[in-house]
């Protein structure tokens, strides 16, 4: 996967004014645009469209602060009018086209990166690789946005919002696995944007032929196979740490890649804080 992951970022250097096919490049290196997207997001800390961006926007400020017409430079990098243009500038370097064109500056530049593969893997990956029949998720589901660091606020004030005594009644419904109850998100936007929507559900697992309450929300799950990886220690340190080792060291170590679908988060126990947690990730996954 590093070798794949240096191959999309020298054919984004390759070709910084034209549209990159990033689903044609994972194929021709036997893996998918979709699972390519998610390993760049989890390992660069920002999704492959922002970067594409930044490195485009940082090669262009040396167009810019010379005399050539910025609609050339525009359709250079891509852009279709220097209003368009002009957006994406301001955004990577904070100030307009026209100020760097005066006065040279200030610029943010985005370095190109290079993926390298280090040791690590100190500490063992609890994990198993288990096939799962088709099931449903059902709860209460909200559209929030991504955020990539932190507490998610609009995921917090969601649960918040649903009386004590239903988290009882949902534990109570759940009738397969994973078990107890889950914090679900799915329909993530394949750019992992910041601020772009995914949906979050707060319910448990019933099996596929259950019937859904009518005030419920259901997620239907087709049957596959999935990693599930079991986490204990401080929440959610220890549950953060975890996700970003399904990156950065065990799908890179394993035969396998991430599918669509959702990804799912079961507390297993917990303390009365929730300082420190049991809980399991759920990743649906296909071989690679």
């Amino acid at each position: 996967m590093i070798e794949v992951l240096n191959r999309v970022v020298d054919e984004i250097e390759t070709h910084l004014g034209d549209a990159i096919d990033i689903d044609g490049v994972a194929a021709a290196s036997g893996t998918t645009g979709y699972h390519l997207r998610r390993m760049f997001s989890s390992l660069a800390g920002m999704p492959l469209a922002e970067y594409v961006r930044r490195r485009r926007m940082t090669v262009a400020a040396s167009d810019v602060i010379g005399d050539e017409d910025l609609l050339t430079i525009a359709v250079r990098y891509g852009y279709g009018s220097t209003e368009a243009f002009g957006r994406a500038f301001r955004a990577v370097h904070g100030v307009a086209h026209g100020d760097v064109r005066r006065d040279g500056g200030p610029l943010r530049s985005q370095p190109q990166l290079r993926f390298r593969l280090t040791v690590e893997g100190s500490v063992p990956m609890d994990a198993r690789i288990i096939e799962q029949p088709a099931f449903r998720l059902i709860g209460h589901a909200a559209r929030v946005p991504l955020i990539h660091e932190g507490v998610n606020p609009h995921i917090q004030a969601h649960i918040a919002s649903l009386p004590m005594d239903e988290h009882a009644r949902l534990k109570a419904l759940g009738d397969t696995s994973p078990s107890g109850l889950l914090q679900v998100t799915t329909d993530v936007d394949e750019t992992y944007a910041e601020g772009s929507e995914l949906t979050y559900l707060h319910g448990v697992a019933v099996a596929a032929e259950t019937s859904v309450p009518d005030d419920l929300d259901a997620i239907e799950v087709a049957a596959g196979t999935w990693v599930v990886f079991r986490i204990e220690g401080d929440y959610p340190a220890a549950l953060q740490a975890a996700w970003a080792a399904t990156a950065g060291e065990w799908f890179p170590s394993n035969p396998w890649r991430l599918r669509p679908g959702p990804s799912i988060v079961a507390i297993l126990e917990r303390a009365d804080d929730f300082s420190t947690a049991v809980c399991e990730l759920w990743m649906p996954i296909e071989r690679s």
